[in-house]
């Protein structure tokens, strides 16, 4: 992944526009990833380069079909 700045932090708006996605996709991600334990999202998050990094790769994953995925808990 080569991204296009090179910060140490960036907000949720400048991830989202490094990788090329929505900041509603960003959430769908977090939420699909990070989150999925019933622990809210915080309001503000930041990122390093690490993070989008992984970001991006979650973002790319398709799901294998022969996996069946545990519903979110809420």
């Amino acid at each position: 992944m080569q991204l296009k700045s090179m910060k140490e932090f960036y907000s949720e708006a400048e991830a989202a526009k490094e990788l090329g996605i929505s900041i509603a996709r960003l959430h769908v991600i977090l939420d699909e990833h990070l989150f999925s334990d019933g622990t809210a999202r915080p309001d503000e998050l930041t990122f390093r380069q690490s993070d989008l990094v992984l970001l991006a790769f979650w973002n790319k994953c398709t799901p294998y079909p022969k996996v069946v995925r545990m519903p979110r808990r809420n």
